[in-house]
């Protein structure tokens, strides 16, 4: 649960626009107040600073469309990121709440921070410091929830504003399909509205023949990049007839019961694992390392295709139908990306995946945040890993599971981290990782 509050507050000079909504501004998620502090004046303490109504109203809904829709890079983007996510860039002379907000595509992960430096401000922000997890669809209704409070408080004060047009376009736009769906690409790639040339567009729609869930995908990776350009359908045939190997979905695994939660009713990391534990049990794997010749043959291909040391790896892991062919390209040159990403390929298709094209990319949406908990749990599966390593968390102890098991140190590493981080975490707080 998410809500946005301002509490009404007087205020004897600025704009009408200020003047009209100034309140004390609370943010609540999932019980926890994520704004409470010490008004530096009056050491008092507060459920939220008080601020100006009218200029958050106005950030989110700008930033509405980036909000819902574009997930967080592995790092830092720079000053585009924080501009559009971090209540900290909103300025006009306020302290705003060090709160940061992304989404990647189902669930909503807001993150808030205390105030490091005790002199900086008029308000210094207390709480611990918090991760917190809503549905997407709870943070679209605490922002217009929100928002149309300002928007009361300035229809009362006979204000019309900036805010007043925003709103009016967003509300357009969500009720038009085609504006919904550009709108959304553009959020993808990381891109404020209309600041995608139409040309670019275009070329990123012509590649929806492949299938309208994949071109997301393909658009969030370039945005986890920091680019706006797809490869085209052209290019992705070009690229797998050239260093990629045929398959042959027909003969792959099928899961028989599949207990995986749907899409979106479950953290993304519940949907992965739960797939990955039905299909080792479906094999009889146990516990068991995944030689090459077996996962090759889970998902369809021959092993020759997790060699990649004479071939020029591709510029992203995909599987591609066209032409009545399959392929199957992957990104890495070295084996255990290589295996890694064959697995997660394996597991977009186990979990529901049904377009021409499946790519495996860069972002953390919630389609690839799922498909990196299933490569992890099928290839080096926790229990098992912690049998193996058998409370020696050593370096070299760790480098050794990893060589068992065929995958990258990294992939051990990250798949302990995540298991601790979700054993000391309830699981809704939890769905970010991986």
């Amino acid at each position: 649960m998410l809500t946005l509050t301002s509490t009404p507050q007087s205020l004897d000079s600025g704009t009408i626009e200020e003047r009209a909504t100034f309140g004390i501004l609370e943010v609540r998620a999932n019980g926890r107040c994520l704004t409470e502090g010490v008004a530096i004046d009056s050491n008092e303490l507060s459920p939220g600073p008080r601020v100006s109504g009218y200029h958050i109203a106005e950030w989110l809904a700008w930033n509405w469309w980036r909000l819902r829709w574009e997930a967080r890079p592995s790092e830092n983007s720079g000053r585009g990121w924080a501009f559009s996510h971090c209540l900290s860039s909103i300025g006009d002379g306020y302290v705003w709440p060090n709160i940061e907000v992304s989404s990647d595509g189902v669930r909503a992960m807001v993150t808030s921070a205390r105030t490091v430096d005790r002199a900086a401000g008029l308000y210094r922000y207390i709480g611990a410091p918090t991760f917190e997890v809503v549905a997407a669809t709870e943070l679209e209704s605490a922002i217009g929830s929100f928002v149309r409070s300002i928007l009361h408080m300035l229809d009362g004060a006979n204000v019309d504003t900036n805010l007043h047009r925003i709103w009016q376009d967003l509300e357009s736009e969500q009720r038009d399909a085609d504006a919904t769906r550009l709108r959304r690409l553009e959020a993808r790639l990381g891109q404020d509205p209309d600041e995608i040339a139409p040309e670019q567009i275009r070329a990123i729609d012509a590649v929806r023949d492949l299938g309208p869930d994949a071109v997301e995908e393909l658009a969030a990776d370039a945005g986890a990049c920091g680019t706006t350009a797809v490869l085209s359908t052209k290019a992705l045939i070009a690229t797998a007839k050239t260093v990629g190997s045929e398959a042959r979905p027909q003969d792959a695994a099928n899961l028989y019961e599949v207990n995986s939660p749907a899409f979106g009713q479950d953290p993304a990391w519940v949907r992965g694992v739960a797939a990955a534990h039905a299909l080792r049990q479906q094999e009889a794997l146990d516990g068991q390392p995944i030689d090459n010749e077996r996962l090759s043959a889970l998902a369809g291909t021959h092993a020759n295709a997790l060699d990649g040391r004479d071939i020029q790896p591709s510029p992203l892991s995909f599987m591609l139908a066209s032409g009545g062919r399959t392929w199957v390209a992957l990104r890495s040159k070295w084996e255990t990306g290589r295996r890694f990403d064959l697995a997660r390929l394996l597991g977009d298709r186990l979990l529901g995946q049904d377009e021409p094209l499946l790519p495996a990319t860069r972002a953390y949406t919630y389609r690839q945040k799922a498909q990196r908990a299933f490569a992890a749990e099928l290839l080096c599966p926790y229990e098992a890993v912690c049998e193996f390593l058998s409370h020696d968390r050593s370096e070299e102890r760790c480098d050794e599971a990893a060589s068992h098991f065929n995958v990258s140190p990294w992939a051990v590493s990250s798949l302990l981290r995540n298991n601790e981080h979700l054993h000391a975490s309830t699981s809704s707080s939890a769905s970010a990782v991986w």
